[in-house]
């Protein structure tokens, strides 16, 4: 234990640990804007409030649970779906209310909110919070918990110093996350402009546009790779990539004889998820799980990259559930037969490759604002680890 440090329990150091409503809430509710303001799980984020998706409480609901009404200072902690996320109320939501979260008000003279809502967003309350979740169907994460949870609490002054540091950290990362999601937004603008007229019921066209059917401008490989191709996948975000870069336990089998080969310019997709639009085109040469259906795209009909940005867009995707196969969504499968009969339109080619210019072009970006947020947000896990233990000593 560093000197001048002591070791406390939640309890311990808080004027009292409650929870939101937790019985009906959904009988309080009143419209948007008409009542008062109740934070649930997805208002939370590490140390930020997410401002949006509110739900709203009659003011008779939010009279008769005062125990859940909140004061600046609170500590809300998230106990379903992402446990242990922490965030501490600011001033502009005094005497709002809450929702099936853990509510902890610390003691002013014993520790900071912010240092208390830092401490349990650490690997250190993390680890606490995950080996005490219950629950099968969500995780779930309950008061008493947290009430047990053990802080590392320096002198207040050290505390406010540590949060300064850390709050540096985390302005910056929120500055570039909201940056990627401006970015986003202009991405999916300009892809619906581009990809709203690809879909036939689409009216005022540019009469150089033709029709097509996918089986005319894809066709579909269904080779087998060679012993030494390297394994891949395909995941929602990252399109084809490396098995080994997933991060999930591989299950795939020894047998690889009825994997399929997938080549450079190559769009795989998952054949049960295609309806999410679960797809990627293929920079690598590799093999994948038969699960998942390769389809080339046929010279001087369509641009792979091109392809690569219309099966993402929000009109094909609903073409992609609308002729998915199968009695629920959990059976749903877009095999090669039924995926070839889709129609769409397309520009001519050079307004194809220009289009897929400027859509890579703005992908690279985000990608490069989301590499900088996971490079600062590394930074802070270290700089949490060294603060919040006192391995690192600040000066006050």
């Amino acid at each position: 234990m560093p000197n001048g440090w002591k070791s406390k329990t939640v309890e311990e150091i808080c004027e009292r640990v409650g929870v939101g409503i937790v019985i009906k809430p959904s009988q309080y509710y009143v419209p948007e804007g008409q009542g008062v303001k109740a934070f649930r799980s997805a208002n939370i984020a590490e140390n930020r409030i997410v401002d949006e998706n509110w739900i709203y409480l009659s003011q008779e609901g939010h009279v008769s649970n005062p125990k859940s009404c909140l004061k600046t200072g609170d500590v809300l902690v998230v106990r379903s779906g992402a446990p242990g996320t922490a965030c501490v109320v600011t001033p502009e939501f005094e005497n709002t209310n809450c929702i099936d979260l853990v509510i902890a008000r610390p003691k002013p003279d014993v520790v900071l909110p912010e240092y208390l809502s830092e401490f349990t967003n650490s690997a250190v309350g993390k680890r606490h919070v995950l080996g005490n979740k219950g629950g099968l169907a969500l995780q779930h994460f309950n008061v008493g918990a947290y009430k047990e949870m053990t802080v590392l609490l320096p002198p207040l002054s050290e505390q406010r110093k540590i949060a300064e540091i850390l709050r540096t950290w985390d302005e910056a990362i929120e500055k570039l996350e909201a940056l990627r999601t401006a970015k986003e937004s202009r991405y999916k603008a300009l892809a619906r402009r581009f990809f709203d007229p690809c879909h036939p019921t689409f009216h005022g066209r540019p009469n150089a546009w033709r029709e097509f059917e996918f089986g005319e401008i894809f066709r579909e490989r269904s080779q087998s790779g060679e012993e030494s191709d390297r394994l891949l996948s395909i995941t929602m975000n990252g399109g084809v990539i490396d098995r080994d870069d997933v991060g999930r336990k591989d299950t795939s089998t020894e047998d690889k004889s009825k994997y399929k080969l997938i080549l450079p310019g190559d769009i795989g997709y998952n054949t049960m998820r295609m309806w999410q639009g679960v797809s990627g085109l293929s920079a690598l040469r590799g093999i994948i799980s038969p699960a998942y259906t390769v389809v080339t795209p046929v010279d001087n009909r369509i641009v792979g990259r091109y392809a690569a940005h219309l099966f993402k867009s929000r009109r094909m995707v609903f073409d992609f559930e609308r002729y998915s196969q199968g009695l629920t969504s959990d059976t749903w499968n877009l095999k090669f037969p039924a995926f070839s009969k889709i129609k769409v339109f397309l520009p001519p080619l050079d307004d194809q490759e220009k289009q897929a210019n400027l859509l890579d072009a703005m992908g690279s970006e985000i990608d490069v604002i989301g590499r900088q947020v996971d490079a600062l947000s590394r930074q802070k896990r270290g700089l949490m680890q060294k603060l919040l233990t006192g391995e690192w000593r600040v000066t006050c």
